[in-house]
């Protein structure tokens, strides 16, 4: 105990005083780690940050209660998505807190081996500052706060990378591909950067005539991909299941895709900047593209940016995929350009440091009048709704959140039908053949849970629109069935909760 101590003292001293070169690996991931979670802590009491979240974690529940993904509830992931939130919960019960700090691990380890891999390609600087942006771009700005898919991906993605680009055997390879293998089983689109960094491996191999341990190398990290995907299906084959898997993971994210695609105008603002930047880097002969390492980042980057074309859209959360990888060919390019070398631009970076979590420091604020006017530190309308039933003795037997949907956990209660475990899943009727939904359209599906099902409690958005604007014809279907149907028991924060008229 006495030596880490020594050894994080010096680890401090070593980075106030600039010298990178001392800096050792533990001392790296210690400040990793409590910058990530400074500016997510003030997080870890929300309700709910993004909705995905609330769905993966009512999903997760359900396995935990012993349903398989998919077999209860539904959503369009791959299922170590919800092994993640089913194995925290398992442990650690119903608990934000616990979720919210294991995805602030994650960061913080995804943000090492982008400081790994920096060291392997430049010096400890540029690696840690590198690092030090991995871990603010991939926790502020716009939902990310929450423990979204992509931190979960990314985390295996990059140890992977890591271990094609310092280590070519076929051992390491085997385990890069089982690394790879999960990062596919949380985000399924992250098969275009694996492929690609695999066939940049048989291009690799051959060039430097290594046949036997490309041979081996190539096909075992193939192999480790391929054993991870078998073993998702296994569970589901035992019970039958194994076309229901198929069409929730694999299916049923390509009708999505084809279904909701961006226009390429919205897009190409992203693809623009990286591609304008790599060119630049290039051109200006900042970054080496003769480096096997940098080509590996190089491809990676290109894959991500594919599965963002095949996609058909870029959410902000979308971009955690890229940027571990792409902060690092950014910090060694930037280290290039004498303009950031001045003294006066070091004293920017600090200030810049300081005031990036300005989202974190007003959360800071508004947790803490939150503790101080109600007594709880735990925000949001997926907590005070279920307070506010429980203590009114409302039944929530037959309850349908049409918003703050993550309510149904605290009061142990499902959605009312696969469709519903996210209430937009309700109106994405190109999915409803990956489950078997016996409705064959989302107007048949909402006419069915208000019609048939009945829900004595409605949750909605207070003065907003229940479904997205552009969902014109199941608006007004729920403007009618809400004033014919339903009164307004109450109104708790942002949340109205509606109770059914008679029966």
């Amino acid at each position: 105990m006495f030596n880490i101590k020594v050894s994080m003292l010096k680890g401090i001293m070593d980075f106030l005083t600039v010298k990178y070169q001392n800096l050792n690996n533990k001392f790296v991931f210690m400040v990793l780690l409590v910058l990530s979670f400074f500016i997510r802590f003030p997080f870890f009491f929300r309700d709910y940050i993004d909705r995905d979240e609330s769905t993966f974690i009512l999903v997760a529940q359900s396995w935990v209660d012993g349903n398989l993904p998919y077999t209860e509830l539904w959503d369009v992931k791959p299922p170590f998505v919800f092994l993640f939130f089913a194995t925290v919960i398992s442990i650690f019960g119903k608990s934000f807190i616990a979720i919210r700090a294991i995805g602030a691990l994650l960061i913080a380890l995804t943000a090492y081996f982008t400081y790994k891999i920096g060291v392997a390609l430049s010096t400890k600087k540029i690696a840690f500052w590198s690092a030090m942006a991995c871990v603010a771009l991939q926790s502020m700005f716009g939902s990310i706060q929450g423990v979204m898919s992509e931190h979960i991906s990314v985390v295996f993605l990059m140890p992977a990378i890591y271990l094609v680009i310092k280590n070519k055997h076929w051992l390491w390879l085997a385990l890069a591909g089982l690394l790879m293998g999960v990062s596919i089983m949380v985000k399924l689109n992250m098969a275009y950067p694996v492929l690609l960094v695999g066939l940049y491996l048989i291009y690799y191999f051959v060039k430097n005539k290594e046949y036997k341990n490309g041979v081996f190398g190539v096909t075992l990290y193939g192999l480790g991909i391929i054993t991870v995907i078998l073993l998702t299906i296994v569970p589901y084959y035992l019970q039958g299941l194994q076309e229901l898997w198929w069409k929730s993971v694999v299916i049923a994210p390509l009708d999505y895709a084809g279904a909701r695609r961006y226009s390429i105008f919205r897009m190409m603002p992203t693809f623009l900047v990286v591609i304008g930047f790599l060119f630049y880097a290039r051109k200006k002969k900042y970054l080496d593209f003769k480096n096997p390492s940098v080509q590996i980042l190089l491809v990676s980057i290109l894959g991500v940016l594919y599965s963002f074309f095949k996609g058909g859209r870029i959410n902000g959360h979308y971009l955690i995929l890229l940027y571990p990888i792409l902060t690092i060919l950014v910090g060694i390019a930037i280290n290039k350009v004498s303009f950031f070398k001045k003294p006066t631009i070091h004293k920017m970076y600090l200030l810049l440091l300081l005031l990036l979590p300005v989202e974190s420091y007003l959360e800071y604020y508004a947790v803490i009048k939150h503790k101080i006017e109600r007594g709880s530190f735990y925000n949001g309308e997926g907590i005070t709704v279920p307070k506010y039933l429980i203590r009114n003795n409302i039944d929530t037997e037959d309850i349908l959140f049409l918003g703050y949907h993550i309510g149904y956990w605290p009061l142990g209660r499902n959605p009312p039908t696969k469709a519903a475990t996210h209430p937009s899943n309700i109106l994405k009727h190109e999915m409803f053949a990956a489950y078997g939904n016996p409705r064959e359209n989302k107007m048949a599906e909402l006419r069915y849970i208000i019609e048939d099902i009945r829900p004595n409690i409605i949750v909605t958005r207070l003065d907003r629109l229940i479904f997205n604007e552009k969902q014109v014809r199941a608006n007004q279907y729920m403007d009618i069935a809400l004033k014919e149907r339903y009164k307004v028991l109450d109104t708790v924060d942002k949340a109205e909760i509606y109770q059914r008229l008679g029966q």
